[in-house]
C-alpha cells in the first residue's frame, strides 16, 4: 500500500495535487498540478487538508477509463491551462485521511484539527487539500492506538474483508476459507479478521524472490497455510488440504485475480461453497467447468464495496418527533408516552427519533 506525503506538500505552502487531463495508461497520463490556496469555505462546507492518501488498485482502473465509478472534472485549480476552464483536470484518488482546517458556517459536530474520511466515493484524495462539503466526510475518533495508516485506509480494503466473510454464508470457528491474491491489503485484513474468528485460512500469493518473508508476515498476521499459484498445478495439493482441514469441505472462496489461478483455486471448494470475486489483478477472465456448478452446486458472487455502501446503508424507516420550546412539558411529556405505549404495544413499525428545537 502506497501514501502520497500529502502534509510534506501542504506545509510547503503550495497546494499540489496529482491529476490526470485525460484516461490512460496511469503511468504516462498522471502529473502534478501545483493549484491556488483554497478560498474560505462556503456555508455548510469545510477546508480539509490530507494526510495520507492511499493508492489502491481501483484507482488505477478508474485512471484507465474501466472502473464504473468516475471522478469529476475540476475547472477551479487554475486560472489557465490543465485544472481550468479551458481544460479540466481530473484529481486521482478515492480514500483518505484528512484534518479539518477550516469550518464554514452551518457545519455542526466538526471543528479545525478533526480528523474526517471520506463518504462520497472519487472526491480525488490525491492531493493537499479541498473543500468538502459537511455530509461527505465523516469524523474519525481519535482513540489510542488509532493510527494514520489505520485511519486512511479503513473505508475500502478492512469492510471489503469483513463483508465478504459476513455476508455469503455463516462460517464457524474451525471453517476453511481460501483465497488468492492474499498479501494484498484486503488479503491482509481477512487473514486477520478470519483468524481473530477461529477460521483457517488457505492463501496463495505470486511466487517471488523474497517468498520466504512474504509467508512469514502472513502467518505473523494470522494465516494458517502460504502457498504459491505453482502449488495449485501439484496433483497432491488436494491430499495435503484434506489432511489440513481434516476432511472438511472448503466452503467459502475469494478471488481478486482471476485467469487459470482462480479456474484452478475454485476446484479446491466442496459442495455448496460460494466463490465471490472482487478484483481481477491479472486482467484475465474468469472461467469455470460446469460441472463445478452442477455437481457441486458452486455459487458465484461479485463484490463491490461501493454497491455495498449504496444499498446497505440505508436509513431506517422512521418518524422525527420534534419538541419544540413553545409547547408546555404537559404536552411534551404526553406526545412522549403515546409513542411509548405503541412502541411497548408493537404497534409503532418504525423508528422514532426525539430532536429538541431550539426555535
Amino acid at each position: 500500500m502506497a501514501f502520497f506525503p500529502t502534509r510534506r506538500l501542504f506545509t510547503a505552502f503550495t497546494n499540489r495535487a496529482i491529476v490526470y487531463a485525460q484516461q490512460g495508461d496511469p503511468a504516462k497520463v498522471l502529473t502534478a498540478l501545483s493549484y491556488r490556496p483554497l478560498p474560505p469555505p462556503p456555508t455548510n462546507t469545510l477546508n480539509v487538508r490530507f494526510l495520507l492518501a492511499p493508492i489502491n488498485p481501483a484507482d488505477l482502473n478508474v485512471i484507465e477509463g474501466v472502473y464504473p465509478a468516475k471522478a469529476e472534472p475540476r475547472n477551479d485549480l487554475t486560472d489557465s491551462g490543465i485544472g481550468s476552464t479551458d481544460s479540466p483536470a481530473f484529481v486521482g484518488g478515492n480514500e483518505g485521511l484528512a484534518q479539518v482546517d477550516e469550518v464554514g458556517d452551518g457545519v455542526q459536530g466538526l471543528q479545525k484539527g478533526d480528523w474526517v474520511i471520506m463518504t462520497k466515493p472519487q472526491l480525488g484524495t490525491w492531493c493537499s487539500g479541498r473543500n468538502v462539503g459537511m455530509d461527505d466526510v465523516e469524523k474519525v475518533p481519535r482513540v489510542p492506538g488509532l493510527t494514520e495508516v489505520h485511519a486512511a485506509t479503513m473505508t475500502v480494503n478492512p469492510p471489503t474483508a469483513y463483508n465478504m466473510l459476513q455476508d455469503y454464508l455463516r462460517l464457524e470457528e474451525g471453517d476453511w476459507i481460501v483465497q488468492n491474491g492474499a498479501n494484498s491489503a484486503v488479503g491482509q485484513a481477512v487473514i486477520q479478521i478470519a483468524a481473530s474468528r477461529g477460521l483457517k485460512t488457505l492463501n496463495f500469493v505470486r511466487p517471488r524472490d523474497n517468498l520466504g518473508e512474504t509467508v512469514k508476515q502472513l502467518e505473523d498476521l494470522g494465516a494458517t497455510k502460504v502457498l504459491t499459484y505453482d502449488a495449485l498445478s501439484d496433483k497432491s495439493l488436494r491430499k495435503e488440504i484434506k489432511e489440513w482441514t481434516g476432511g472438511k469441505d472448503i466452503r467459502l472462496g475469494l478471488n481478486c485475480v482471476g485467469g487459470k489461478e482462480t479456474t484452478l483455486m475454485a476446484r479446491l471448494l466442496g459442495n455448496d461453497a460460494h466463490l465471490v470475486s472482487y478484483g481481477a489483478m491479472s486482467k484475465q477472465p474468469l472461467s469455470l467447468p460446469t460441472s463445478l456448478l452442477i455437481f457441486k452446486n458452486l455459487t458465484c458472487h461479485g463484490f463491490w464495496q461501493t454497491r455495498w455502501y449504496a444499498r446497505s446503508l440505508k436509513e431506517p424507516a422512521h418518524e422525527i418527533v420534534s419538541v419544540s420550546p413553545k409547547d408546555s412539558n404537559q404536552i411534551i411529556g404526553q406526545r412522549v408516552r403515546d409513542i411509548l405505549a405503541k412502541a411497548s404495544a408493537g404497534r409503532q413499525g418504525k423508528k422514532t427519533l426525539l430532536k429538541f428545537a431550539t426555535e
